[in-house]
């Protein structure tokens, strides 16, 4: 009897004379041999836990030919065992040259710019890419991240040349921004006292207007009643043109009038 234990979240592949027999679960296991039994058996144990595995640093030319080294770390788990075990020499090593070659093809179609501006399309992309052919030797890729990021020296000061720059840009646009908006405030103002200014003026002009009608309705209806006067009374009439016959005697007119002279001295009597 041979027992063999297998440790919780490990799986164990048995193998007899080099072929494999079962997979065995975690707990203890008791093997029996049969008499002069010379059977060669082995246990082979296969982490089934998350794992990470960090891709170190890589040296790769981006599409505008700008050399960056980046760093990736995977979280992965076996999923299937036996294919983790059979299909390639390992598992680890063939995860290693995958993402490494991902990122490689990825980077390389990216301008720098491109790649600044989303850090996460490149876990993304890697993840993406990786994740069918690991499962093909029974590995489950669970996420890629980007650990580090490195441009050459020079590159770090243009950069932090651009970013400086962008700052200024930015204060720069805060700053006309407010300026803009005060003198919106102070455009609204003065166009709103404007208004307020022109609406009084207007006011004045019907105030003045209706006066002004007031008025000439006033005299219109004096006229009309003078009018009706001399209608119903001819002397007040006449009375009227000898007043403005004396006027314009007096301003040196010369006419000659056809009246009777009893009649004019009587007139003239009454308004005595």
């Amino acid at each position: 009897m041979e027992e063999i234990t297998v440790t919780q979240s490990f799986v164990g592949l048995l193998y007899e004379d080099g072929v494999f027999k079962d997979t065995l679960q975690p707990g203890r296991h008791r093997l029996r041999r049969r008499l002069f039994d010379c059977t060669r058996r082995e246990v082979r144990l296969m982490d089934m836990r998350e794992r990470t595995l960090t891709i170190k640093g890589q040296e790769i030319l981006t599409a505008d030919k700008v050399a960056v080294r980046v760093s990736l770390l995977v979280y992965f788990r076996v999923q299937d065992p036996l294919a983790a075990q059979h299909n390639v020499a390992s598992y680890e090593e063939r995860i290693y040259e995958d993402v490494q070659l991902a990122a490689r093809r990825f980077l390389a179609s990216r301008s720098l710019d491109a790649i600044l501006n989303d850090r996460n399309e490149i876990s993304d992309a890697v993840r993406e890419e990786v994740t069918g052919v690991a499962a093909g030797y029974g590995v489950e890729i669970r996420r890629a991240e980007v650990k580090d990021l490195v441009f050459p020296g020079n590159l770090r000061e243009i950069m932090n040349q651009v970013l400086e720059t962008e700052r200024r840009a930015e204060a720069r646009l805060i700053q006309a921004r407010k300026e803009a908006e005060a003198l919106e405030i102070k455009t609204t103002s003065e166009v709103a006292a404007r208004r307020q200014e022109i609406a009084v003026e207007q006011e004045q002009a019907l105030t003045r207007s209706d006066n002004e009608q007031r008025g000439l309705q006033l005299r219109l209806e004096a006229e009309l009643k003078e009018a009706e006067a001399m209608r119903q009374t001819p002397d007040l009439l006449r009375l009227r043109e000898l007043h403005t016959l004396a006027e314009m005697a007096r301003s040196g007119a010369k006419f000659s009038v056809g009246l009777n002279a009893q009649r004019l001295m009587g007139l003239l009597r009454e308004d005595g």
